[in-house]
Parts: structure tokens; sequence; C-alpha cells
């Protein structure tokens, strides 16, 4: 067990998040004693809820994370909802779970991260981290973090990566296997398969810099840390996650421009977009 090991949560914006956002990770601090435990925020359409709520209870069994569901959940993260009554309203969903289960890392999408629903989710994340702690001691590895992950956008500011092998991708892939419904739509398997391996060849040099050394590692998974300090978001310090000391250190670069900026997708509209 990790020293200091508490609980971890991730915010999924829909039920099969949990196994695509940032799985290799979330397993990883699991085995290391970890209690890791998955928020689903959406179960689709109506029509759909019962068998995705089903999916994601049975994908979270086999990944051995604990699954919450919103109660009652919300229909489609924010299809034609407005961004900021939607994520206050979010937050304050998810207010009360968060006191309760006292993470000490908050795993969520990031608030440019495409797809309006990760991004409310994502942006409901900040306005929740802002409460886990300020201060200089939460600059060390002894304080909470924030972790964002990117899916249908590209993380702009990864600062850790995760490597892993072959027996962990395949049980990342056989806890997404559960969700049945969504992969008869989109092979998601691909997905992450290729992620991974896209992650292993370009982390180091966009975590460390252009120019930086390669790694042997087959597959990797790229994280945003963040934590507060001063009243801002700060960066943390480029790294390779260890699971067995996960919390890493804080730099002095403050992201809140960035975190609070505009999305392309507030901009331009979500893919797909056309003028009427």
């Amino acid at each position: 067990m990790s020293a200091g090991a508490g609980v971890v949560v991730h915010l999924a914006p829909h039920a099969d998040d949990e196994c695509i956002g940032a799985p290799a990770t979330l397993m990883a601090l699991r085995d290391h004693g970890w209690r890791v435990v998955n928020v689903t925020c959406s179960l689709g359409r109506p029509d759909e809820a019962d068998r995705r709520r089903a999916e994601v209870t049975e994908a979270c069994r086999r990944a051995r994370f604990e699954s919450l569901v919103l109660d009652p959940p919300l229909g489609d993260p924010l299809s034609g909802a407005e961004v900021g009554p939607s994520t206050r309203a979010l937050a304050d969903r998810l207010a009360p779970v968060l006191v309760e289960l006292d993470p000490r890392i908050l795993v969520a999408p990031s608030p440019h991260d495409r797809h309006r629903g990760h991004e409310v989710v994502g942006r409901a994340a900040l306005t929740l981290g802002a409460g886990l702690g300020d201060g200089d001691g939460d600059r060390a590895v002894g304080g909470r973090r924030l972790w964002l992950w990117g899916l249908w956008a590209d993380l702009p500011l990864p600062t850790a990566a995760l490597g892993f092998a072959e027996d962990r991708l395949d049980e990342v892939l056989d806890a997404l296997a559960a969700h049945a419904g969504e992969l008869d739509r989109n092979d998601y398997r691909r997905l992450v398969r290729g992620r991974a391996e896209m992650n292993a060849a370009l982390g180091p040099e966009r975590v460390f810099g252009f120019g930086s050394a390669g790694t042997s590692v087959p597959f990797a998974e790229l994280l945003c840390e963040l934590g507060r300090a001063g009243g801002t978001w700060r960066l943390g310090r480029p790294r390779w996650l260890d699971p067995a000391m996960p919390v890493g250190e804080l730099g002095d670069k403050a992201v809140d421009a960035w975190l609070e900026s505009p999305s392309i997708t507030d901009r331009f509209g979500p893919p797909g977009y056309r003028d009427r």
C-alpha cells in the first residue's frame, strides 16, 4: 500500500468514461491501496439509462472500482444547456458526494475537452477542486490534487505520464467490454489501445520537453496535475507518475487564465456545427 493512500474520486461524464479517460492510472492507484470511487454523472438518454447503469456497474466490478451514479443522473450532460448555470448546478449536485468521500485526488476531464458534457464536468471539478486545499503546504507532496485527462480534444498541458504494459491494457479492455451497447455504436477499444500507444511515443516530449529521450514502455496515459497555492491553480512538476507516491510537487506556473478561458466549443460550437 502507498504511504498515505486515501480516496481518489473519478468524475465520469458518461457511463464508459471510467474505462476511457484514465483507467490505467485509476487501476494503478487501486493496486497501491487507494479506494477508487467512480461517480457517473449521466446515463445518456432516458431510454438508455437502465442498460447503461447495468453496464457501468459491471465495468466497475471488473475494474474493482466503487460505483456511484448521480441520483437522479443527468440526462445527457448539457446538450443545448447554458454552460455557466449547468456547471453550477452540477457542482452543487456533486459537492455532498465529495464532502462525504473527502478525496485526496480528484480526476476529471479537461474543461477544454471539446465535448460539451465533458467540459461541464471538468468545470464543475475546478469549482469543487478549488476547495480541496490552498496554501504553501499544498504545494508539496502532502497536498491534494486535481488530475485532468483529455479525450475529445488533446490535453494541451500534460505534466504527468503513467507507463504500463500489455497486461494492464488487457485489464482496461476487459472492463470496457462491459459497455457492449456503446461498443456496438463505436468500438472504443481501438481508441484506448491506439491512444495509449501514441502517448508512449509522444508522452516523453509532451511532458518533459521536445527533444527528450523516448521510452521503452509500450503504453502510457497522460494527465495534467493541478493543485492550489496562493489562491491560484498551479501546474504539477513534470514527472513519470509513480503510483506508490502519486501526489507530486507543484511548480510555480499558475494556469487559471487557461482553465477559465472559453473553450473552442464555447467559441465555435460542437463538431458537426453548420451555419443555418
